[in-house]
């Protein structure tokens, strides 16, 4: 915590010498969002480049003093919490005064902004991201306050913990870890007592696109057990980038790669290939948009697509049937075809990319 209290000093002595000179203040923040900033390493992910380009949020110029000034103020509420040990979600800095932030989307960046120019993780900053993953298996732990959790003995579906950071006592017995794309293909595997049958897995689903915790908490599983970590997702271009996300890292948070990515992730299912293999009717599959031959172009020119060349096969199927499928389309084979044989048949046999 001194150590952040020095780093916002810091930047405050910065605009007071400024002021002392009689020179406008300037914060000066990376540009997290230019792909020229990136660099690909297989064992990290995307990660920032350690001379990356900058961009200056100046107090004299109209279009960007509103956000000086909010950098300001989020600036003083963080050292306040360090200070009293105290903790706020995104959600509690927004409402703290919606007038002022006027969207929770600006308060998000601006705080994205302020880890990232500190070079400290937005979770030592005090600030905690509102949970929306779920986690159910053979898995438990202490939470940070001392309540203990402990997945395995139901089909329950338990919140990942808001600070991950936190918690400790990490038992399991799993022999691997599932990340699932969406909420409705997890609950439908724990209807199936799918975690139970194969053989003592963890699942996880960040339901979409992952938010931070659950992100931290694969890395964590992986940290502590060092077990197979394998994904199942739809077999569309949204699938990959989700998937990619929790491999490789998502650019605009490529400054915090080293505590996010798991790179060792393997592509279980669905694959494009599988499609073909299983006989699925064209009649079950989506045709696809504009979007998608876009988001699909682009993630083939991704730098790690390149050292995948599995991967970059299937991608090569999709493009070249412009036909997408959700997982659910397996159950045109049969209602439990997932559980009961796909998903049982894949971990035997090694049917993952």
């Amino acid at each position: 915590s001194s150590e952040v209290l020095e780093a916002i000093e810091n930047v405050i002595q910065g605009v007071l010498q400024s002021l002392a000179q009689k020179k406008a203040p300037v914060l000066t923040v990376a540009n997290r969002t230019d792909w020229r900033n990136i660099e690909f390493k297989d064992s990290v992910g995307l990660q920032m480049t350690p001379h990356c380009t900058t961009k200056q949020i100046r107090s004299d110029c109209p279009q960007s003093a509103p956000r000086f000034a909010l950098m300001l103020k989020v600036l003083s509420m963080i050292y306040k919490m360090v200070q009293s040990n105290t903790y706020a979600t995104k959600r509690d800095i927004y409402y703290s005064d919606t007038l002022l932030f006027g969207s929770q989307s600006a308060v998000d960046r601006i705080i994205n902004d302020i880890s990232c120019m500190l070079k400290i993780p937005r979770r030592s900053l005090h600030i905690l991201s509102t949970t929306k993953g779920f986690v159910a298996g053979n898995l438990s732990y202490t939470e940070e306050d001392g309540t203990k959790v402990n997945c395995t003995c139901s089909a329950t579906v338990f919140t990942v913990p808001s600070n991950v950071q936190g918690i400790k006592n990490l038992i399991s017995h799993a022999k691997f870890v599932l990340i699932v794309e969406k909420d409705a293909t997890f609950q439908r595997l724990l209807d199936d007592d799918f975690f139970n049958k194969v053989s003592p897995c963890i699942m996880i689903t960040g339901r979409g696109v992952p938010d931070l915790n659950t992100r931290l908490l694969v890395r964590k599983l992986w940290d502590s057990f060092q077990i197979p970590i394998f994904s199942l997702m739809d077999a569309d271009p949204h699938g990959v980038e989700i998937m990619c996300v929790y491999k490789y890292g998502s650019v605009s948070m490529s400054f915090e790669a080293h505590h996010l990515t798991v790179p060792s992730i393997k592509w279980l299912g669905l694959l494009p290939s599988d499609l073909k293999r299983l006989n699925i009717s064209k009649d079950a599959l989506i045709p696809f948009t504009k979007q998608d031959q876009n988001k699909l172009a682009s993630i083939q020119k991704r730098p790690y697509i390149a050292c995948q060349p599995l991967w970059k096969k299937e991608l090569e199927i999709m493009a070249a049937s412009k036909l997408k499928a959700e997982i659910q389309v397996l159950t045109s084979l049969s209602q439990d075809y997932l559980s009961r044989v796909y998903l049982p048949n894949k971990l035997q046999f090694g049917g993952w990319v």
